[in-house]
């Protein structure tokens, strides 16, 4: 009966780790979301807020008719954009298409930060999100 047992163990586990998004690391969240939070952290949270919740006001133009950057939990509308259009946000940089001026009001983090950074953050992104907002997203990115 053990064999069994230790047989079924090596065909789930696996699975389960791949699924989850890599390895678990010591708190038991996958090493790769763990990485993208801490990146998002030093590189994202001064704008977007430390829990995802965005600047204040950030439905509104600031006064230099910019938009403020808005939140990456579940109030907010990243959850709609597939994994591509967020890496390529991230990595080039974003202007938003209503704001008056022409700077990009997010940075390009392509120089500082590697694709599986990227893929890192994009990943802690989705763990700020509804299981509903994670399925819609997934379909978006196939």
């Amino acid at each position: 009966m053990n064999k069994w047992i230790g047989s079924l163990a090596l065909l789930v586990v696996p699975v389960l780790v791949f699924a989850s998004g890599g390895p678990p690391g010591r708190d038991g969240v996958p090493m790769e979301v763990a990485q993208g939070r801490q990146i998002y952290e030093q590189t994202c949270a001064t704008c977007h807020g430390w829990q995802g919740e965005g600047a204040t006001d950030w439905k509104q133009p600031d006064i230099k008719g910019e938009m403020p950057a808005p939140p990456h939990n579940e109030a907010g509308h990243t959850w709609r954009h597939s994994d591509a259009m967020l890496f390529k946000m991230i990595e080039k940089g974003w202007r938003h298409p209503f704001n008056k001026s022409d700077r990009l009001t997010m940075p390009a983090f392509g120089e500082n930060l590697t694709d599986q950074e990227i893929h890192a953050v994009i990943e802690y992104l989705k763990t700020l999100w509804t299981d509903e907002q994670r399925k819609y997203q997934k379909a978006e990115s196939q």
